[in-house]
């Protein structure tokens, strides 16, 4: 991940005109740290590198609400931000070392067994 933050996803209601009257609240586990939403738009961007192996997922509530009310425009909702993996350990042999060949002109993804 750059220095930038990055775009997770959008909220939006129907309620929204793209006239600026509706704001985005958003609330739950990382809401206004991790994960940032533009008031006006609806766009979350999470603003550091998430790691499945430190947390799978985030439980995210959001809100529609009219700025000139304050009322809300539709239930509260709640989404679930799954964290993939990536191959980002090495990884580790604790019974090696192992022998293995693979066979030349082999197919992608072939079983490699130990011998």
């Amino acid at each position: 991940m750059g220095p930038d933050p990055q775009y997770v996803g959008k909220l939006h209601s129907n309620s929204d005109k793209g006239d600026g009257s509706v704001k985005y609240i958003l609330t739950g586990e990382g809401a206004g740290t991790i994960f940032i939403i533009d008031d006006t738009t609806g766009d979350i961007h999470s603003t550091k590198s998430l790691d499945r192996e430190q947390k799978t997922h985030y439980v995210l509530h959001a809100q529609a609400i009219d700025r000139r009310t304050n009322k809300p425009l539709e239930p509260e909702s709640e989404f679930i931000i799954k964290v993939q993996d990536i191959n980002d350990n090495a990884p580790k042999f604790t019974d090696g070392p192992y022998i293995v060949t693979v066979p030349e002109m082999s197919e992608m993804d072939i079983a490699v067994e130990k011998t």
